[in-house]
């Protein structure tokens, strides 16, 4: 999604580059707006990669997952490191033992673990 909002077009621009929707917001919209709306409208468990609150909070309400911008990169760059070596086991990328505290992960958690497993 990108802000169109001072110098979009009169339209909301719409397209497909590497198989990634891009969308351009219209002049005077704001795309913290475009992007609620399509959450809103669309109701189903969309993966929302963002670092602002607002956007994530609205994302768990309409039961989508927000994943924050640096987790996102994190999963980026484990995957494209596991595709760069495939003889290596994925193990070596991922450690898989828990540390910190054993408590069970919350259910928000757990739901962002597993979109960034989607990824």
């Amino acid at each position: 999604m990108f802000d169109g909002w001072k110098t979009g077009e009169a339209q909301e621009q719409k397209l497909v580059a590497g198989g990634v929707k891009i969308i351009y917001s219209r002049i005077g919209d704001k795309a913290d707006i475009v992007i609620k709306r399509i959450l809103s409208s669309h109701r189903r468990e969309w993966i929302v990669v963002t670092s602002d609150r607002a956007i994530a909070d609205h994302a768990w309400s309409t039961g989508s997952i927000p994943v924050s911008s640096e987790d996102f990169l994190n999963a980026i760059e484990r995957h494209a490191l596991f595709l760069s070596d495939e003889e290596e086991e994925e193990n070596e990328y991922y450690d898989h033992r828990r540390k910190g505290n054993p408590r069970q992960l919350s259910r928000k958690e757990k739901a962002v673990r597993r979109a960034l497993q989607k990824l």
